[in-house]
């Protein structure tokens, strides 16, 4: 899997693209992650990349023209299965079934605003516009690593099967995202507000070594 992000921001990525799952993953080879500065298509000594909005408003919005050259210019190395994704709050919201959907393409281009967002024009230039939720973030990095990250542990040998089997959103309920989950100590003493003494203690069934059983409760505490 190839990711490509368009930002006139790259260095946000650099701790995120040299942690954990991200990291190891790139290590073994198993995606490629290249980051774009979109200013530099842009055609003027300024390296201008956005301009003030026509009929007035605040802020500034990114040009069509620059965002067309850059995507002109990834595009020579087109792949058969790839899809270009506007980073906006109007795009379809991200879920784990779109997660699935992508990651069986060989390549996503990332498109990532900031400011006011983009010319709408940008939107003809793209396969899809994708949100990661109903609220406003300062820019699509955010967006973009949340997308890379979800899609990257989707990706065969990335994470053992055994763990995706039992991830969240893998079952029917919607009322919790996964079982509860526990570790040691077997007995958690505390005191509560009135300095008296309370335990939390591990479900027995947990403790038990019955293994039907167990799989047996934590589908039901779904």
């Amino acid at each position: 899997m190839r990711f490509e992000i368009i930002t006139i921001f790259p260095h946000i990525f650099d701790s995120f693209l040299k942690t954990s799952i991200i990291k190891r993953a790139k290590d073994r080879k198993l995606i490629n992650i290249k980051i774009h500065d979109l200013r530099k298509w842009a055609v003027d000594k300024h390296k201008t990349i956005d301009d003030k909005p026509y009929g007035g408003g605040p802020g500034m919005v990114f040009k069509v023209d620059t965002i067309y050259r850059t995507l002109k210019s990834l595009n020579k190395d087109r792949r058969k299965r790839q899809s270009i994704v506007l980073l906006t709050p109007q795009g379809k919201q991200f879920d784990q079934k779109t997660a699935k959907r992508l990651s069986k393409k060989d390549r996503l281009i990332l498109v990532c605003g900031r400011y006011e967002g983009f010319d709408n024009r940008i939107k003809k230039f793209v396969d899809e516009q994708i949100s990661i939720g109903p609220y406003i973030l300062n820019g699509g990095e955010v967006p973009a690593m949340t997308l890379i990250e979800v899609i990257t542990r989707l990706l065969p040998k990335v994470i053992r099967e055994e763990s995706l089997k039992e991830e969240s959103f893998s079952f029917k309920s919607s009322i919790n995202l996964e079982y509860p989950q526990y570790t040691r100590p077997e007995v958690f003493t505390y005191k509560d507000k009135s300095g008296k003494l309370k335990t939390l203690k591990v479900p027995k069934i947990l403790l038990s070594g019955n293994h039907a059983k167990i799989k047996e409760w934590k589908e039901k505490v779904l």
